[in-house]
């Protein structure tokens, strides 16, 4: 475990530091500008997209929040569920970010569809890392309503990179 990993400190919300002077709110800006803020699920800049964000630290996980709107439904009222597996793997992914302090990318990503998840609403996303072995980490998540959990994954996730590289002047 690098220093980037260790300093994590386990406070919910903004006022979660990572490293001597980065916050949890500094860690998500720096990675989306990174990106230039245009990731189809968590860019503010993608007029399309998802706009998942509050990103924060919860007991042993991360969660974020999102609003699906009309253009991200499948049939009536209701999100598209290749847009919930999207929703879901940006947790997951952020979920890496967040507690393990890596970039990493899906190697595999399952399902489980317990109810409808309807769109207009605000939407519940939460992960929690698992094992993890050399550059695998396993992960679950939960997209959930006002109702209870509605989606679960579980994943296999492949590091790239470490999020203190990117994060370089």
């Amino acid at each position: 475990m690098n220093d980037f990993n260790s300093d994590v400190s386990a406070a919910i919300g903004d006022n979660v530091t990572i490293g001597p002077t980065l916050t949890l709110s500094d860690l998500v800006d720096g990675v989306r500008r990174h990106y230039d803020d245009g990731c189809f699920a968590c860019g503010r800049a993608n007029p399309s997209g998802l706009r998942i964000d509050d990103f924060r630290e919860i007991p042993g996980g991360v969660a974020a929040g999102f609003v699906p709107g009309p253009l991200h439904r499948g049939t009536f009222g209701v999100l598209h569920g290749g847009l919930a597996a999207t929703a879901l793997d940006e947790i997951m992914a952020w979920a890496g970010i967040i507690l393990a302090g890596v970039l990493c990318v899906t190697a595999n990503l399952e399902l489980r569809f317990r109810q409808p998840v309807p769109v207009g609403k605000p939407l519940g996303l939460s992960a929690w890392l698992g094992d993890r072995s050399g550059r695998r980490l396993r992960i679950t998540g939960e997209l959930a309503t006002d109702a209870g959990p509605a989606v679960e994954a579980t994943g296999l996730y492949v590091v790239a990179h470490q999020v203190s590289d990117l994060l370089q002047p």
